[in-house]
């Protein structure tokens, strides 16, 4: 007779093979997103590459990624408002809830994202906000909260600063949401406090 042990377990493999899948496919929708938006060569290319680490009571983010400017601008103001779209992963450490030591998973988004500068565009600060879909490879639990689903909103807001003789480099201080928007119950979120550094192409 099958071990029903091992039954279990390979349900399980295959459930964690098919969430790495479909984060995976993720992550390629976004860079393929860009690639649609123009037939122009500059929409071809990522605009900038990205570092990030962050944490949220007891766990810890590193997150790496790349934009792509989008061709939409807005005069807002005194202001401009100018557009792009990340791609980014995430490895997660988590104090987790079933055991004693440290858990791991893995998270990818897809986020467009919105950037005001003052001074028609021209000042070295900015701020931005973002709304997009991620996906983690495993639900998240740790010992304080429990997630219902793999699948989940992102929402972030940042203040920044470009720097440089071309503004090539930026920091920004962001605060970022995740949460499933009350699709499915437990839906308690998880706020990070992230600093990123982001060097443009």
């Amino acid at each position: 007779m099958f071990d029903p042990t091992l039954r279990v377990a390979l349900r399980g493999s295959q459930l964690r093979l098919k969430r790495h899948a479909a984060a995976a496919a993720l992550l390629g929708l976004g860079a393929c997103l860009p690639l649609a938006a123009s037939a122009e060569t500059s929409l071809l290319q990522p605009s900038s590459f990205f570092t990030q680490f962050g944490s949220a009571h007891s766990t810890r983010a590193l997150t790496a990624g790349l934009t792509w400017d989008m061709p939409y601008r807005w005069q807002l103001g005194t202001g401009e408002v100018s557009s792009y779209l990340e791609a980014s992963y995430s490895y997660w450490n988590v104090q987790s809830r079933d055991r004693a030591g440290l858990s791991q998973l893995s998270q990818f988004a897809l986020v467009p994202a919105l950037r005001y500068r003052p001074d028609d565009g021209a000042s070295p600060w900015f701020v931005e906000a973002g709304v997009g879909l991620t996906a983690t490879s495993s639900v998240y639990r740790t010992r304080q909260k429990s997630f219902s689903t793999s699948f989940n909103f992102g929402t972030h807001l940042a203040v920044g600063r470009s720097f440089g003789e071309r503004g090539q480099h930026e920091i920004s201080l962001r605060l970022e949401h995740f949460s499933n928007a009350g699709i499915k119950h437990p839906n308690p979120g998880e706020n990070f406090i992230q600093v990123r550094y982001a060097r443009r192409f």
